[in-house]
This record gives C-alpha cells, structure tokens and sequence, in this order.
C-alpha cells in the first residue's frame, strides 16, 4: 500500500480570466504533487474554481449574462489555462457542483443545529471584491485593509459563525502543532493579529444578492463564501455531516497541504480550522502560505495594467520556461519578481547553456566516437566518485527540500548537478582523450558517467520540467525515468544506443524578442 498524500490549492474565483501570479500557485502545487508521485506517493490533487458571490452576480448583470452563464465560461478558461501549463490535478473541482451544494446546505443545517451559528444583525464596512466586512478600526486610509479597495456601509440580518467560541482551542492547536502553517512567519502574523486581539464571530449568510447556496431553514439568506468555498476541500472527497463519508475522505483526509497565497492564510489558518473543529472533523496537517509573484516589484493588477498571462507567455516562451522561472525565482518566504527580460536572461543562462548545452554536447560526443553505442569500462578515477558521490549527497537533500517546501532550493540543487557535469566535461577533456587509443575504455567510462548523471539528474528535473524531461530521456534512448532507477548508477546500460542530439530549447535574442512583444 502506497502512503497517500493529498495536497489541495485554493480554488480560483471566477470573476476574471486568472494572471500568471495565481498561476504562479498551481504549478507549485503541481511540482509538489508530481514529486511526491514520483517518490512512490499514492497522490490526490484538487483544484478548481469558486463561482458564487455578490461580484459574480454583478459581473454577469453587466454583461447581460446569467451568473451560470458567465461562470461556465471563466471556469472553463481556467481549467483550460491549468491544462495549457501541464497541471496534473486528479479532480478540478466547481462550487456550483449540485453535490457540493447539497452537502455545503447540510453543513450549515448542522452547525446551526448545534448551536454554533446563530441570526443577528450586521453593520459594518463591506469589500465587494474581497467579499468582505471591516470594522472602522480595521481599514487602512478609510480603505480596505487587503486589497486596498473603497468600502461601502452595510447593515442587514445575517447568519453569525461562532469563531470566538473556539479561540482557545485553536490557539492551543497552534502551540501543540507547530508545524501546522508554514512559513512561520504567516503563524506568527494569524497568532498576533487575530488570536492575540480576540475573534470577532463570523457573517456567514448574505441577504442582498441570492447568486449563491440558500440557507436551508431560512432561504431568503444565502450562504456566504467562507462556507461554501472552504468546505470545497472535504465536500469533494465524499464528506457527509451525517457520518455517511465516502471512500475517497476515508483514504485521503486530513489533507497534508492546502497550498493558499498568503493574502488568504487567515481564512484557511482561522476560519477553515474553527469550522472543521465544529464539525468535528480532523483538521489539515499543514497549512502553506506561499508568497507573490511581482511583476517589476510590484502586485499585478488590471488596473494599474501589469499583468501577464501564463497562457500567452507559454505562446511565446513554452510552457516549461515559464514553468522553470515560477519555480526557480520565487523563494520559500519572500515575494519573486517578474519581467519579460528576467525571463529570457535565466532561460538562456539555465535551460540553454547549463542544460541544454550538457545533454547536446555530451549526446554528440557519444556518437561522434562510438556511433552512440553505450559501454561502461569502468575504468574509473577518483574525480568520477566525487562525481557520483555529488549527485547521491543532493538527491538527499533535494528530498529534503521538497519535504520542506523548499521547491525553488530544490530545483537549484538540481541545476548545481547539471553545472557540476559541465565542469566534470572541463576537467577530464574527453576530446583529449579521444586522440590517444589506449584511452578508448576511459572515454567509454566518461561518456558513461555522463551520460548516467544526465538520467539520474532528469529524473529528478521530470517533477519540475516534464516535457523538456521527456525530450532529454528521448534523446538518451532511456525508459529508466522511475525514482527507484536512481539508486544505482546502472540505468544506462540499459540503452544500446543513445538517440540523435537536438537543441533542447533554442537561445532567445534578447533584443528581437522584446521588440516583437512591445514593438
């Protein structure tokens, strides 16, 4: 029995087509679900797209649309982007799912059963795009606290989660699971900001738009978002309020990463985990708040016109450029930084001269002196052991490093691999060797180390970059691409013959690429 690893993103909304900042999450979510496959995890993946609320509703309005009609379609771009940019989800999921719906409608009938939700009457100042409410002590400038929007006055009758209710409970939580959310510093920001201060009990229902899951026992209320979209990560593994869960929650809750952006980790960090403390339900075992993408150091937004496209960057790039670049330049704890020339400089500083360069030269040696047969000597030194003693001691720590989430660490070590064989080239200069016969069997040896350290290096790289991957084990002429294949430097000799050297990725002209974009 494989052991199950369940790792979720947060569900797109679906008021406009997704930018490569929120891209940005997915295909980490994706390397980390391709590498935990890859080292012999039983994987589930969810993603997908939130698709009711207020600004969905007005959205719609405006373009003469049905809020069904508009959300097929926003919903439908998304997943088309996440299929564009290679995302291996096991299930893309809607909120406007009638299964999800019913469940979503019991639980709300349960908390308020027990005496956990509770009517009242609200005023406060609303967030239409954050779908939220602030205090006057909450906003920032008179404006709202995230995302920096106008606020409008609000007072109707709402529905009332019981947050406080649970404050000490998941305040102990915090402090017996430390490793619950990640990087420290998002705890330490809910501990101080939230806990610290004290809960204020949560609206849950709305009244003044009916675009959304109607409260059971009282259906001029609609069910507000933190509800609805939260419980999208049980409600589509098979969860029943009633005790009835299916299989699939069975095996795989509690899920082992909820991958959010950091602008959302309180909701997931205080709500989500109150709501699954009521329900008593087993709470997620680690909470990920990842940081942004910036585009010239600064947030994306439409308004300020600074936004990029995965979608159309893949057009112009490839999709495991783009790939590479969201996974390589952002690191664990701090905002990464994008631009079309930051782009182009690492793609041809990495994936052209370190990679791409290795495999095409050393693929062109073996067939320039042994018409690409593969044989191993063993004639070996003790450069070819440090060699391989390099790769073994950063397989370990690239292992540790997903492990810690560390996936842009990760894919450093992997590249350092890839930098290390090119040097290894430099120092034992097989074209040197190629003109003295007595050294046929040591330049079969070299060419071999090569050769091996290229597959070990992409089988790794294949969680990251899994088409330029195939196109390397292609041209190795390899079907060896599994982990276990990686314990022991042999995989190669299980090739005959290594395939024809093409250009993984061609170098980028700087100038004329960046002329054709802006003209």
């Amino acid at each position: 029995m494989k052991e199950k690893f369940y790792i979720s993103t947060a569900i797109a909304y679906t008021s406009l087509k997704p930018h490569i900042g929120n891209v940005y999450e997915i295909v980490l979510a994706d390397a980390i679900a391709r590498y935990k496959r890859l080292t012999g995890y039983d994987v589930y993946f969810q993603t997908g797209s939130d698709e009711h609320g207020i600004k969905i509703q007005q959205i719609a309005e405006e373009k003469n649309m049905k809020p069904q009609e508009y959300v097929d379609g926003i919903s439908k771009t998304i997943q088309s982007i996440w299929d564009r940019m290679n995302i291996s989800y096991d299930k893309f999921v809607r909120t406007t799912d009638k299964k999800h719906e019913e469940i979503v409608a019991k639980i709300f009938d349960k908390l308020y059963q027990q005496g956990d939700i509770y009517k009242d009457s609200y005023e406060g100042w609303y967030c239409i795009p954050c779908e939220s409410f602030y205090t006057d002590s909450e906003l920032v400038n008179g404006k709202c606290p995230n995302c920096n929007r106008e606020v409008k006055k609000e007072k109707e009758e709402a529905y009332f989660f019981k947050l406080s209710k649970y404050q000490d409970r998941l305040k102990k939580y915090f402090d017996e699971h430390p490793e619950f959310i990640q990087p420290e510093s998002r705890k330490n920001e809910m501990v101080q900001n939230f806990l610290n201060v004290g809960l204020k009990d949560l609206c849950v229902s709305r009244t003044t738009f009916d675009w959304g899951i109607n409260v059971p026992f009282d259906p001029k209320h609609v069910i507000y978002v933190w509800i609805d979209a939260l419980t999208n990560y049980i409600t589509f593994l098979g969860y029943d309020p009633d005790g009835n869960n299916d299989e699939m929650f069975n095996k795989y809750w509690p899920c082992d990463i909820h991958l959010v952006g950091k602008d959302i980790v309180r909701f997931h960090t205080i709500y989500w985990p109150i709501i699954l403390m009521a329900l008593d339900v087993e709470l997620p075992k680690k909470i990920f708040g990842h940081p942004f993408l910036l585009m010239n150091d600064d947030k994306m937004s439409k308004s300020k016109g600074n936004v990029m496209y995965a979608d159309e960057l893949a057009l112009i790039f490839g999709v495991d450029v783009i790939r590479y670049y969201l996974l390589h330049e952002i690191p664990y704890g701090s905002d990464g930084n994008i631009t079309y020339e930051l782009i182009i400089d690492r793609t041809n500083s990495d994936l052209v001269n370190t990679l791409g360069n290795l495999v095409n030269r050393t693929i062109s040696m073996q067939n320039k002196y042994f018409d690409g047969i593969i044989e191993n000597p063993g004639v070996n030194e003790d450069i070819d052991e440090e060699l391989k003693n390099y790769i073994k001691d950063n397989i370990e720590k690239i292992n540790n490093d997903m492990n810690d989430l560390k996936i842009a660490n990760a894919l450093d070590k992997i590249m350092d691999i890839y930098k290390r064989c090119n040097k290894y080239i430099d120092e034992v200069t097989p074209w040197v060797l190629a003109k003295s016969p007595e050294k046929t069997d040591r330049l079969k040896t070299v060419l071999y180390n090569l050769l091996e350290s290229i597959r070990i290096t992409t089988v790794l790289l294949s969680a990251f970059l899994p088409d330029i991957s195939k196109n390397i084990f292609e041209q190795l002429n390899t079907k060896e691409t599994s982990y276990e294949t990686i314990k022991n430097f042999d995989g190669m000799l299980k090739t005959d013959k290594v395939g024809t050297a093409t250009p993984i990725i061609e170098r980028i002209n700087k100038e004329e690429l960046l002329n054709k974009i802006f003209g």
